[in-house]
């Protein structure tokens, strides 16, 4: 007893060096920092009185291989078993409501968790780097997952949604290159940041009607992601959405987007098939940023028909380029411009077969 620090039912802190540490039962709660870099400990028995988990109680307990949490408990803080790198498993109890931020961050052993029915959100950063987790179970009661809450999760094959959540904010898949599929909720209405950003073994998506927007490099460095489907409801693809994603083959794009910002899909080298759910003179209300020739360069298959923005090809047959189908009929070998108008107006320099000249 003289090990532990306690006072009006909280433990303060505790002195010694066991290896195999036993609660007394006096204990209410375990606060801040108790057991704070106890680099020796691997096991530990908590009484069913105590009902909280305070701020960094075990973080870098570093030899602690497994720990039950009794009923009695309803919250656990942020940091509570961070860089409990041993750590491999972990019963978290229904009478838990909340998880703090980091409460398992860099646990790179543990493998599997189950998050408790009564629990609403998943805060950030809560298993990032837990480089061994292979599944985790979240409950549909879950309406949010905060930034980083998985980045790292190398290890994660698969994970569910609950239908509910309504962003997937930054990065929080991000570094996840053992998962396979995800479904996206019809909840979720924005897509973050580098949310799944290297996920490498990713082979397809579907963006469901709800989700307005892409963030920035969401998708970025998907190396197998092949196709893409999104469904009419988004309107902007932000900077690098897709990028490196080198495997993609086809897209499908809604006629409700109305801006694809820089390099979206830049360095898509395997990209074939554009299908667009709008016609060719919808084409042109798009704005297209630089860096995005994947796209431009390629034919869109429209609804009224097939359409190259480079070429003015449409419907595999040169046309020439009016209001009704406006687009560019090519580059200007000499001033390396793109040039908007019809046949007639076409010097010498110009070279429809070739795109991108050689010397562009």
């Amino acid at each position: 007893m003289e090990d532990f620090e306690i006072k009006d039912g909280v433990l303060i802190k505790y002195h010694g060096n066991d290896v195999n540490i036993v609660i007394p039962d006096e204990v209410t709660s375990i606060g801040k920092g108790a057991f704070y870099n106890c680099s020796s400990l691997t096991t530990i028995s908590i009484p069913d009185s105590v009902t909280s988990i305070g701020i960094e109680a075990f973080y870098k307990c570093s030899s602690l291989t497994s720990i039950t949490i009794p009923d009695s408990v309803t919250s656990i803080e942020k940091n509570a078993f961070r860089s409990c790198s041993s750590l491999t498993s972990i019963t978290i109890p229904d009478s838990v409501t909340s998880i703090g931020i980091a409460a398992f961050e860099d646990c790179t052993s543990l493998t599997s968790v189950t998050i408790p029915n009564n629990v609403t959100s998943i805060e950030s950063f809560l298993f990032e780097n837990c480089k061994s987790l292979t599944s985790i179970i979240i409950p549909n009661s879950v309406s949010y997952i905060g930034f980083e809450a998985f980045c790292g999760c190398s290890s994660l094959t698969s994970i569910n949604i609950p239908n509910g959540v309504i962003e997937i904010l930054i990065g929080t898949f991000e570094g996840c290159e053992s998962l396979t599929s995800i479904t996206i909720p019809n909840s979720v209405t924005s897509i973050g940041d580098r949310a799944f950003r290297w996920c490498s073994s990713l082979t397809s998506i579907t963006i469901p009607n709800s989700v307005k927007s892409i963030g920035e490099w969401a998708f970025n460095i998907c190396s197998s992601l092949t196709s893409v489907v999104i469904k009419d409801g988004l309107e902007y693809i932000h900077d690098g959405a897709f990028e490196f994603c080198e495997s993609l083959t086809s897209i499908t794009i809604p006629y409700s987007v109305s801006s694809i910002e820089g390099y979206a899909f830049e360095g898509c080298s395997s990209l074939k098939d554009i299908y667009y759910h709008g016609s060719i003179s919808d084409y042109k209300n798009i704005d297209i940023g630089s860096g995005n020739e994947c796209l431009t360069s390629k034919v869109w298959h429209c609804i009224d028909g097939d359409f190259n923005i480079m070429t003015g090809y449409s419907n595999n047959k040169k046309t020439s380029i009016t209001d009704d189908n406006a687009g560019y009929h090519g580059y200007n070998t000499t001033y390396h411009e793109r040039y908007e108008g019809t046949d007639d107006d076409l010097g010498e320099d110009w070279d429809y077969d070739e795109f991108p000249p050689e010397n562009l």
